[in-house]
């Protein structure tokens, strides 16, 4: 397999993968500018040359949107391999580069957040410790903050004291979420239209700055909706799946697609 890594030169052209055929679509044109920014602080966006979702996104963690300390390790943002991509030795390959990129450049590590079970948008953590990964901090209400450590003696990751046990002291839905995932562009306004409609309470934060992501209420900053200040999901919703979940006055909302 042939890979290619984003550039400032070749961004405008090449497609992101995530499901998004079209470079026009609004949901690309967010997470490119979001992408624009970042390649300056150090982002690696390496992908298949093939049409496809098979990508690795990552960057030093002193640069990364989420609540963790993790000084002079590498960061992988999103890691996805599915479809006809998929069992082909594609992801192996994806994450040698960026170890083998986070050795040569001096780096303590490789972190990543996951979660014991699988999870929408989180990398597999049965996978990652079958390549030495190693939990090095744990939030509520499942994520697992996991690290690479190239050294025995190097400094262990953590996440911010304020994502262990995620609360905020405002009442109805409020989601905070950023432009690192496409996906955000398309459906926060929708949700916000609907729940506008419906006569739902539901505000919608952009996290819109590393320090903003920093201090976040959630560990994960893409997407983290709140329901009378308890956490409900990362997943990033749906109009029919966030109508529901406000109809059943906030419940578990199940695992799988977006429903696109």
């Amino acid at each position: 397999m042939e890979f290619v890594k984003l550039t400032p030169e070749n961004l405008e052209t090449e497609h992101i993968c995530c499901a998004i055929s079209n470079n026009r679509d609004l949901q690309v044109a967010s997470k490119k500018a979001w992408l624009q920014d970042r390649l300056d602080e150090g982002l690696v966006f390496l992908k298949s040359a093939e049409r496809g979702k098979c990508f690795i996104e990552y960057l030093p963690a002193e640069a990364a949107w989420v609540p963790i300390e993790a000084g002079g390790y590498m960061h992988v943002n999103c890691f996805w391999v599915s479809g006809s991509l998929k069992g082909h030795g594609y992801a192996n390959d994806l994450l040698a580069t960026c170890i083998r990129d986070s050795q040569e450049k001096g780096k303590y590590g490789v972190t990543v957040i996951s979660s014991p079970q699988k999870q929408p948008f989180l990398s597999d953590t049965k996978y990652l410790a079958y390549k030495g990964f190693q939990t090095a901090d744990t939030a509520e209400p499942s994520f697992t903050l996991l690290y690479l450590p190239f050294k025995p003696d190097a400094p262990v990751p953590r996440f911010l004291p304020q994502v262990k046990h995620p609360h905020i002291d405002e009442p109805g839905f409020v989601l905070f979420y950023t432009h690192g995932c496409p996906f955000t562009a398309k459906y926060v306004p929708l949700i916000e239209a609907a729940a506008k409609e419906a006569g739902i309470a539901f505000q919608s934060r952009l996290v819109d700055s590393r320090g903003a992501a920093q201090n976040a209420p959630a560990a994960w900053t893409n997407y983290a909706l709140f329901y009378n200040g308890t956490f409900v999901t990362h997943e990033i919703l749906s109009v029919k799946k966030f109508l529901a979940l406000a109809g059943k006055g906030v419940g578990t909302v199940p695992d799988g697609p977006l429903g696109r």
